[in-house]
């Protein structure tokens, strides 16, 4: 079951490199993260997950790691690391680090021993053919770099060699078992860098990645899954309190493997992408079609059906509730903004929905005041993700307060419109997105009907009516179209539940058992 401080947790994403800068060279910086704590236990939000701080030559943003130990200097020193957990703690902010276990950098130590022709501790530690000439039976894979005869295999991109967890299924003779020897050795390798973070002040991990580790595994992930139940007996016994959650997507697996959450996400054709970001199942985004078919449900009048979304998302919530939590999120680092196809009346809503489904939800740095997806040049790796992770916007100043540097220095540019929103403006409107953001969150942490494990039960989700839902002794209903609709709620369900609106957005009435959701409306009622 997962870790009992995460029912009343919602997270906060900070991409580092772009949150906020403190010594005026253009690149965030822990220091800043540190400064801006008191801002995002405001929102609402008591624990943090940080992409990757390692040190690392950058080249996917981080996410190859050359040092899992040390910070990379640009963001500051290990202290500084173990000053943030020790402030965060104090205001009653939990942080996550991001855990890279598939793979390292090309730069890696490691992986350095490892191209030696001499046999050392390290050379089955990534996954090599036996022969310079010899590809990797349909896997990625380089030949022709190294003094050691053989072709490593790849995780990801070509500066990401694969670590060795070994086969399910051993098909070639330079296949080692999961079980192998050397296998075992870099999962312990593993351990040993999550024990690392968590002796000073780490609460747990975000898993890249997190079903990539043995190769040739079956549809259940037998073999990786082995890996990461072993890694959770390790926590429970060392430190029971850490938590782990999964970039997987398929929470019926990760939660039976010993993970406290797994993101919903990515699941095209259906599922998250139908609510806020349809287009990408029809071809579209910066890197496809920009015009094409758009029927996200919060996108107004645009034909949207929550069915889409309930039809994967309840087979696995009544699959898993009592394993773990399933974690919704606003975008991530890796996807484009909701502000891409959204305004802000439907942003209000997707995240009035989001944020008081059952689980433990994320919200990504910028998400709550509407920063803008950016057509911007690639960094570092990013590609069409680059323009989700452009600077945080603070306020109408130079660099919109994210640095004191001259903007050719900056990580990323800043928005230029004119209409660039920034979080001071929207501090100063009671009907902001921000406040907006912050009304829902305080309200969740208010209400515990309203937090990760409180029951969830769909009243209402036919097309053409509001789509109504309990949580716990609550009823929530939201209509995300430009006209009223009205649905007569079951007996069970309207006798003496109605009073006070707790939460409401746009108007909502119940008269004689039927409920009428005006025209873009959310409410939550007792």
């Amino acid at each position: 079951m997962a870790a009992e401080w995460l029912k009343d947790t919602v997270f906060y994403e900070i991409y580092p490199q772009s949150f906020y800068d403190t010594n005026g060279d253009g690149i965030g910086d822990i220091a800043g993260i540190i400064e801006k704590l008191d801002y995002i236990k405001s929102l609402g939000c008591n624990a943090l997950w940080i992409n990757p701080c390692y040190d690392s030559p950058f080249k996917d943003a981080g996410y190859d790691v050359r040092d899992y130990k040390k910070v990379a200097p640009r963001y500051g020193t290990n202290e500084d690391l173990y000053r943030l957990f020790k402030k965060a703690h104090q205001k009653g902010i939990r942080v996550l680090l991001d855990l890279v276990p598939g793979h390292t950098s090309e730069e890696h130590p490691w992986f350095r021993e490892s191209q030696k022709r001499e046999k050392n501790e390290f050379s089955d530690r990534f996954i090599w053919t036996d022969f310079c000439f010899k590809g990797a039976s349909g896997l990625p894979y380089v030949g022709g770099e190294s003094e050691r005869s053989g072709c490593y295999i790849l995780n990801f991109f070509k500066c990401q060699p694969a670590l060795n967890y070994g086969f399910l299924k051993v098909t070639e003779p330079w296949q080692k078992s999961f079980r192998d020897p050397a296998a075992i050795a870099t999962r312990e390798a593993l351990k040993d860098i999550m024990r690392f973070w968590l002796s000073h002040g780490c609460d747990g991990f975000r898993v890249d990645m997190a079903s990539s580790l043995v190769k040739n595994d079956d549809e259940l992930k037998s073999g990786t899954s082995a890996i990461w139940r072993d890694v959770r007996r390790m926590l429970d016994l060392e430190y029971p309190d850490a938590a782990m959650v999964a970039e997987w997507s398929n929470p019926s697996l990760s939660l039976r493997c010993g993970y406290d959450m797994d993101f919903v996400l990515n699941e095209h054709g259906g599922g998250y992408s139908t609510l806020m970001r349809d287009y990408y199942n029809h071809g579209g985004s910066i890197h496809g079609d920009r015009n094409a078919e758009d029927h996200s449900y919060f996108k107004k009048d645009a034909g949207g059906n929550i069915n889409r979304f309930l039809d994967q998302y309840l087979e696995w919530y009544e699959d898993t509730k009592e394993l773990g939590y399933m974690s919704v999120l606003t975008c991530n680092h890796d996807t484009i903004r909701p502000s891409y196809n959204l305004d802000t009346a439907e942003l209000k809503l997707a995240y009035s929905f989001l944020f008081t489904l059952p689980g433990v939800p994320f919200l990504y740095y910028g998400d709550e005041i509407g920063m803008k997806y950016l057509d911007v040049p690639t960094k570092e790796g990013g590609y069409f993700r680059t323009g989700a992770r452009t600077p945080m916007q603070w306020n109408g100043s130079a660099n919109l307060g994210f640095s004191t540097g001259r903007a050719s220095d900056l990580y990323l540019p800043v928005d230029d419109s004119e209409d660039a929103p920034n979080v001071a403006a929207q501090e100063k409107d009671p009907a902001s997105l921000l406040n907006t953001v912050r009304a829902v969150l305080s309200l969740r942490h208010q209400e515990e009907d309203l937090q990760a494990d409180a029951e969830f039960q769909v009243v209402c989700s036919e097309p053409g009516k509001p789509f109504v839902y309990r949580r716990g002794s609550l009823l929530c209903a939201v209509n995300p179209s430009g006209s009223p609709l009205k649905v007569t709620l079951p007996e069970e369900v309207a006798g003496g539940l109605w009073g006070v609106a707790l939460y409401q957005i746009g108007e909502c009435r119940f008269e004689g058992g039927t409920l009428t959701a005006g025209a873009q409306s959310f409410v939550v009622i007792r």
